[in-house]
């Protein structure tokens, strides 16, 4: 039996709760995407509820069907979702997985396969949607540029040891810092790190086929001439830096140095040169010091071009620049 809506989880956040199958599927679409939602059993007692809870690169929800339910949306296209059963089970396909979710295993379904799920009765489930783009940036951040190749998990995602236990336990304590009236995600400094948090969770928890590329790029050892080159950059991150300058202070050709980046680091001297910049503006903008602003921070480190800098500000933390001063404000 379905619990009372107050006791279920974001429950301050309910969307709908319905036993008309059609306006069900129509509103979890308006969340998700497009899919085929049928019961499975004949004369099934179906009472859907969905409770959404959106930041800025994901979203907590919680759903449940009642009956014993078919949901076919394709390809999810546009989002990861992990699915979080709290009680019942669930038959998943992904592309050629095929696997059981149960309150110890979640399901992890990708955006770029085929999904296809049977709920089993009285299923109830707290559901994370990320953002692909959003996880696609973090990953590029993890291995120093853009992967070749869409992000896979292999799931179930192990919920009762390690990082995926971890994992869940994160997720339903924002949970219940929402039924609390808290806003865990979404605006502001705090939300934007738990949510970074959340994903780098789900990389650590989750197999899929980036690990190896991650592992990699982690114990790479570094040739004297690109610890040279970076010791270099580091030191001189508040004065205008050419790459013939860095190259020559490392001893090798510009060519070389741009080589030695793209081996070890997966990306060129001077992005490793921007994404120092943009951490120290992030750093000082948090810090959110009496007559810090934006326009000075972005001077101070080498942004003159402030669309621009706003723009890359904001692809790599999830906020603008301006956002972070304010949160830092309180």
């Amino acid at each position: 039996m379905a619990q009372t809506p107050d006791a279920l989880p974001l429950a301050r956040h309910a969307l709908f709760r319905s036993r008309d199958l059609d306006e069900a599927r129509e509103r979890v679409a308006a969340v998700f995407c497009p899919h085929r939602l049928q019961t499975v059993a004949e004369r099934a007692r179906f009472d859907a509820c969905h409770h959404h809870l959106r930041g800025r690169m994901l979203s907590l929800n919680y759903i449940e069907y009642g009956a014993r339910t078919l949901i076919d949306p394709g390809a999810l296209t546009d989002f990861y979702l992990i699915q979080i059963p709290l009680q019942g089970a669930a038959e998943i396909r992904n592309g050629t997985q095929r696997y059981h979710s149960t309150p110890a295993r979640a399901a992890v379904l990708n955006p770029h396969l085929p999904t296809r799920m049977i709920w089993a009765e009285g299923t109830r489930q707290v559901l994370v949607q990320i953002d692909r783009a959003a996880m696609q940036r973090h990953l590029a951040g993890l291995l120093g540029g853009p992967p070749d190749r869409p992000l896979t998990f292999l799931g179930p995602l192990d919920l009762e040891s390690g990082a995926g236990a971890a994992f869940r336990r994160l997720v339903m304590w924002l949970v219940a810092e929402a039924d609390c009236g808290a806003c865990p995600i979404g605006p502001g400094l705090m939300g934007a790190q738990i949510e970074a948090t959340l994903l780098a969770g789900l990389l650590e928890g989750c197999a899929h086929d980036h690990a190896g590329a991650i592992a990699r790029v982690r114990a790479a050892p570094r040739p004297r001439h690109l610890r040279l080159a970076e010791a270099y950059v580091e030191a001189h991150l508040d004065r205008p830096l050419t790459l013939d300058e860095i190259a020559a202070a490392a001893g090798v050709s510009p060519r070389a140095l741009q080589m030695a980046f793209r081996r070890f680091r997966g990306t060129t001297p001077l992005a490793f040169l921007r994404d120092l910049r943009l951490a120290r503006a992030h750093a000082e903008l948090s810090a959110g010091a009496p007559g810090t602003t934006v326009t000075g921070v972005a001077l101070k480190w080498g942004f003159g071009h402030f669309g621009r800098f706003a723009g890359q500000y904001r692809a790599r933390y999830g906020l603008s620049p301006s956002d972070t001063l304010k949160a830092a404000r309180g």
